[in-house]
């Protein structure tokens, strides 16, 4: 529970930083914060967290599982996150994105789709950590 209390934590810390929304000398944010930036922020972290102390738990807890492959649910974690981090993200200042296309590209097509990016983060953690449960627990009613 500990590491998945530090993992949100440093999700948070990590993501709000980089991206200005936790105030900082080092980065000025170019679009203005929402109510939206902070929701998907602290969701994305949540679930992060919740991810990694159900994974440990499940390692600790189901020793029988060595052989069990698990790289395709970190894809998935890792994509969860990195949708969770276009949807908090300045898309002026995504050097990523402005190498891509234009900023004016970037702020006709990409700003508006930021808030599906962080749904369709939460959607996919939730429903990763969802399944790794009913998986964990084959006796619980799923």
């Amino acid at each position: 529970m500990a590491y998945g209390a530090t993992a949100g934590i440093g999700v948070f810390l990590l993501f709000g930083l980089v991206t200005g929304l936790i105030p900082n000398p080092l980065y000025v944010r170019m679009v203005p914060r929402t109510p939206v930036d902070y929701l998907f922020l602290t969701s994305t972290a949540l679930l992060a967290g919740a991810y990694t102390a159900q994974r440990l738990a499940t390692e600790r807890v189901e020793p029988g599982l060595e052989g069990d492959d698990t790289s395709g649910e970190d894809r998935l974690a890792f994509g969860g996150l990195v949708g969770g981090f276009l949807a908090v993200s300045c898309p002026i200042c995504n050097v990523v994105l402005l190498a891509l296309f234009s900023s004016s590209a970037v702020m006709t097509y990409v700003d508006p789709l930021r808030p599906v990016f962080g749904a369709l983060s939460a959607v996919l953690l939730v429903g990763l950590i969802y399944v790794r449960h009913g998986r964990a627990c084959p006796t619980c009613d799923v």
